[in-house]
């Protein structure tokens, strides 16, 4: 490892990464984006509207896969856990099954 400190917090699966092209108030306004789904997925679950809660946080977690692939590690901080990749899929996958389900299952008058 280096003793360079401004590296400590880089993610060590994305090192040697291209950094993203993308100019960084584009990525703070997506990683933004994210967390006010995050937000009101919040919302929606503690007023008891579950399927919507389950909906908009699907989406939000395949927004996740999409700002993974596209936005640097040190602009997601926490988010980026694994390689690019990984994160995507494992976002994707996850995010899918929670849209799949709040569509799937019966409203029963809700």
């Amino acid at each position: 490892m280096s003793d360079d400190p401004s590296l400590s917090l880089d993610n060590p699966h994305d090192l040697g990464t291209k950094p993203s092209p993308l100019p960084r108030a584009l990525q703070w306004a997506g990683l933004a984006a994210f967390l006010v789904a995050l937000v009101v997925a919040s919302g929606f679950a503690v007023t008891e509207h579950w399927r919507r809660a389950t909906f908009t946080l699907g989406a939000a977690m395949i927004w996740l896969a999409l700002l993974r692939l596209t936005c640097d590690s040190r602009i997601l901080g926490v988010f980026a856990v694994r390689s690019r990749r990984f994160d995507a899929l494992f976002c994707t996958v996850l995010g899918g099954v929670m849209v799949f389900l709040s569509a799937s299952v019966d409203a029963l008058g809700s």
